[in-house]
């Protein structure tokens, strides 16, 4: 009976989690729904990406936030949109290979982007401009989307704690820092026992947090719980990725571009940060969130969310302000 109990408990907090997320995304206005993409392979099999918006034809102008690696896009962008569906329209995608979304094939950063440009007809109609904003992998493929559909459906970029100029060396320094025993970064970002999960909080936020308090055998649940769900699919799609390989150019970027670093990012150091927006081109503006680390929308959500709505309804070009003309 103990057995039965320590399981359930370390199951519960999750239940927990999803019931915050998804009480402040109802409480937003936003609902969820899914979409089914044009077919792209001969076999006719249809792929769907599930999200969250507001139901009915846009009213406000849009904006997709694009979640990264980590549990729940709905746990990632809960501070978010709140306050961003007061400006915005906010489309909150489950990537492929996460969440309720289409799991196959994986596809690289670049996929992921043409997937969702696909669906914007379904989500925002033919001619509406999206500003797009991207957390971790989010900013790769919020990048990807604005370089592939351009200004006039992509409208301005945000990207958070995204290092475009990732390559094998800083992978190979990553696992340094993560130290003892890991070989691929996968192992660190999707840990399945307790020891990992508190690496991985400790290397992805800054300020302690309350679940690294929790007992072993309930994070070890929680862990497999999270990370075991399309768990080769998510290896695969690191290993998709483009971001690092030669087939991969950073190249600057026509729309206005925010970048936001947390200065205790341990995942993608702060120096990266100067690196890619010295290669992004004369549209950008770099913001750096002072004692938070890879997820500052989740460490300092006032200081981040005042960042993007003051870059975002400022504009040139926005969305909004077409939207006000």
């Amino acid at each position: 009976m103990e057995r039965q109990g320590k399981s359930t408990m370390g199951f519960g907090v999750l239940p927990l989690m999803e019931y915050i997320a998804r009480r402040a995304f109802l409480a937003a206005g936003l609902r969820p729904s899914t979409v089914t993409l044009p077919s792209t392979s001969g076999d006719g099999e249809a792929r769907t990406i599930h999200y969250w918006a507001p139901p009915g034809d846009p009213r406000l102008p849009p904006l997709l936030l694009i979640h990264g690696f980590g549990p729940m896009a709905t746990w990632q962008w809960r501070r978010q949109v709140g306050p961003f569906s007061r400006r915005f329209h906010v489309i909150v995608p489950d990537l492929l290979c996460f969440g309720a979304s289409s799991s196959s094939p994986p596809p690289s950063e670049s996929a992921q982007a043409a997937a969702l440009l696909d669906a914007l007809p379904s989500l925002v109609g033919m001619a509406a401009r999206v500003a797009v904003a991207g957390t971790s992998y989010g900013g790769f493929v919020a990048y990807a989307m604005a370089r592939a559909a351009g200004p006039a459906r992509v409208g301005p970029v945000v990207i958070s704690n995204s290092d475009l100029l990732k390559t094998a060396e800083d992978d190979g320094a990553f696992l340094e820092r993560a130290g003892g025993g890991w070989t691929h970064p996968a192992d660190v970002l999707m840990p399945l026992d307790a020891r990992g999960a508190r690496r991985l909080m400790e290397l992805t936020f800054y300020r302690k947090q309350a679940s690294a308090m929790l007992p072993d055998f309930v994070i070890r649940d929680i862990m497999k719980k999270l990370f075991s769900d399309k768990r080769e699919e998510k290896i695969e799609l690191m290993n998709a990725t483009t971001v690092g390989t030669d087939a991969f150019q950073l190249t600057p970027l026509a729309q206005d571009v925010l970048l936001i670093w947390g200065d205790h990012d341990q995942i993608f150091p702060l120096d990266k940060a100067f690196a890619v927006k010295s290669c992004l081109g004369d549209h950008v503006r770099l913001e750096i969130i002072k004692k938070t680390g890879h997820v500052p929308q989740m460490e300092d959500p006032d200081r981040f969310n005042k960042i993007v709505l003051d870059f975002l309804l400022g504009s040139q070009g926005s969305p909004s302000n077409e939207h006000n003309h």
